[in-house]
């Protein structure tokens, strides 16, 4: 038997929980987030590739998952899609058509259990667009495999929130909030960007959203620098880039860094947001008390925005959104309910 065959035969599930998971699901372009409220939360490179019939998959792992449908449709998710030709990318896709697949994705064993009932906390740019979507694609009953182990989950209520509002009320609990005026939420994401002006009571009451314009869009600018290319001696791909932006900004597994000029590209990025966030909310900035920086890619900005006084960068804020979507009940999160 070779290790491949070994790999993909199918352990049985334990036996059935009778409670309800929650997880909470921040499913964003550039990392698929979640968190069952239990250590620290997770992420999973949203990359993927669809294996064709009759061809094995690379070693897959809790942060790689391989995931099979009834259809016997195989999907390879995370970092080891990159070990593929022609991986498909989130950040250039509809993320909304996704959310299914991006489920199965983060749908780890529950005390070794893979069949149980799942209420799910989310977020979207545009619920009002968005929602009814994906609850239609996340409620009810899923069978898939994940990781050789097949999966049979009861989807029973979904609730959907704004996007970086999760944020705001994790930023509230750890009191980086102002009791007065208005706040501005600025998420800084892989593919988008946006805005929320919150007051005091946390009512939305203006809203922007960028459907581009995230850290993507910057890593498309360095990888058009003949720098980069000539050394290369290649295109770049702005893939890559979005994970050295992370890794030291260092191109894949060369030696070739955009560091030294990465402020040339940086610097009207970061004006063209800004800028932006001025001109919609001048009538409002009298009453601005407070702007919360957060998003896995704001981390690029958080030097320039130190020691403003009305600017609060999150810690972790490839997370902060992910951790406020799990309910809070008195005060405390709640990591179950027994049906």
């Amino acid at each position: 038997m070779t290790s491949a065959t070994r790999q993909t035969k199918i352990r049985k599930p334990a036996a059935v929980t009778t409670e309800t998971r929650i997880l909470a699901l921040d499913a964003g372009n550039y990392d698929l987030k979640f968190w069952d409220g239990e250590a620290h939360p997770k992420a999973i490179r949203s990359v993927r590739f669809q294996l064709p019939q009759g061809r094995d998959a690379v070693r897959y792992t809790e942060a790689s998952p391989l995931i099979e449908l009834p259809d016997g449709t195989r999907y390879h998710f995370g970092a080891q899609a990159y070990k593929y030709r022609r991986q498909q990318q989130t950040v250039i896709e509809n993320k909304v058509e996704l959310s299914r697949l991006h489920l199965y994705a983060c749908m780890e064993p529950w005390e070794g259990n893979t069949e149980f009932a799942l209420d799910i906390y989310a977020s979207t740019p545009e619920p009002a667009k968005n929602e009814d979507a994906i609850r239609q694609q996340l409620l009810g009953m899923h069978e898939f495999k994940r990781n050789g182990l097949e999966y049979r989950v009861l989807v029973e209520r979904v609730e959907v929130e704004r996007e970086g509002m999760g944020a705001y009320h994790y930023a509230q609990r750890l009191g980086l909030i102002p009791d007065t005026g208005y706040t501005i939420v600025v998420d800084i994401g892989g593919g988008t960007w946006l805005t929320r002006l919150v007051d005091a009571e946390g009512d939305v009451i203006d809203e922007n959203v960028m459907d581009r314009g995230g850290a993507y869009e910057l890593a498309t600018s360095i990888s058009f620098d003949r720098r980069l290319t000539n050394a290369l001696g290649t295109t770049a791909d702005p893939s890559l880039i979005m994970d050295g932006f992370r890794t030291g900004h260092i191109y894949a597994d060369t030696e070739l860094t955009w560091q030294p000029w990465l402020e040339e590209h940086l610097d009207s990025w970061f004006k063209g947001i800004f800028q932006t966030i001025k001109a919609q909310y001048t009538p409002y900035m009298a009453r601005v008390t407070r702007f919360l920086v957060t998003g896995g890619s704001s981390h690029l900005i958080s030097e320039r925005l130190a020691g403003r006084k009305l600017f609060a960068v999150m810690t972790d804020p490839q997370f902060a959104n992910v951790r406020g979507l799990f309910p809070v009940v008195n005060g405390a999160q709640l990591c179950m309910t027994t049906k």
